[in-house]
C-alpha cells in the first residue's frame, strides 16, 4: 500500500495484557502511584520493548505478578485499537497456565490484586480493559476504543 500525499502513518505503541483466569473469575490489579488511572482496577499489562510481544507478556507476568508463563500456554483472545496520541494496539492474551501463585510483584505500582467475576468487574476498571473483556467474552476478536465516528474507518 503506498502513503498519499499529506497523509502521516499512524505511529502506535504495542501493549500486552495477561487475562489470568480461574474458572469464570479474571485477575486485576488495583493501580497506584503511576500517575495514570491510578485507584482502577487493570489487567497486568505494559508496553512491549524491543523484543517479541509473547516475551513482553511473560516479562510482564514475571514482573508484576511474580509467576512464570509459558508462551505455548497462551492464546491471542481480542485485539484493542485505542485511539490517542500515540494510539496504541493492545493484544490481549489468555494465559491457560503458569508457574507460581500471583501476587502483587510491584506495590509502588499496585495496591493489591484479586480475582473477580468476568460478568462482574469492578466500577473502576479502566474502561478499555473493561470493554475488551466484554468483547474477549463475547468471543469479538476485535474492537476500537476511543474514535470519534468520523474517524472510525
Amino acid at each position: 500500500m503506498t502513503q498519499h500525499a499529506g497523509t502521516e502513518r499512524e505511529p502506535a505503541i504495542i501493549a500486552v495484557h495477561a487475562v489470568l483466569r480461574r474458572g469464570d473469575q479474571v485477575l486485576l490489579g488495583l493501580r497506584q502511584g503511576t500517575g495514570w488511572s491510578d485507584g482502577h482496577w487493570h489487567l497486568p499489562s505494559g508496553h512491549v520493548e524491543r523484543e517479541s510481544s509473547l516475551a513482553a507478556l511473560v516479562r510482564e507476568s514475571w514482573e508484576e505478578l511474580g509467576v512464570v508463563v509459558d508462551p505455548a500456554a497462551t492464546r491471542l483472545v481480542h485485539v484493542l485499537h485505542h485511539w490517542g496520541a500515540p494510539s496504541r494496539v493492545n493484544l490481549f492474551f489468555e494465559v491457560g497456565g503458569w508457574d507460581g501463585e500471583p501476587v502483587n510483584a510491584e506495590p509502588d505500582k499496585c495496591a493489591a490484586v484479586g480475582w473477580f467475576d468476568l460478568d462482574r468487574l469492578p466500577p473502576v476498571t479502566v474502561a478499555y480493559a473493561a470493554q475488551a473483556l466484554a468483547r474477549y467474552r463475547q468471543g469479538v476478536a476485535y474492537s476500537e476504543f476511543g474514535f470519534a465516528s468520523e474517524r472510525v474507518r
